[in-house]
């Protein structure tokens, strides 16, 4: 069976189906590298409170990324 018959047998079964088979596939995925602990932001809250860092805007993070990557 190709990609695109299970796609639509997939997409045809009822709501239910369809979050249990999206459930058990993201299951199959590794783990995102970007898990962050409860302790490391407990940890960057604290930083933040005591003024050792400076919080920054998401735009100013995605430039200094892309900075960085050299693009």
């Amino acid at each position: 069976m190709k990609l695109g018959e299970i796609e639509q047998e997939a997409l045809a079964l009822p709501d239910r189906d369809r979050a249990s088979l999206a459930a058990k596939l993201l299951d199959t995925l590794p783990s995102p590298a970007s898990y962050v602990s409860d302790e490391e932001v407990e940890q960057r809250e604290r930083e933040m409170d005591s003024g050792r860092v400076m919080a920054i805007s998401h735009q100013e993070f995605v430039r200094r990324v892309q900075e960085q990557r050299g693009r």
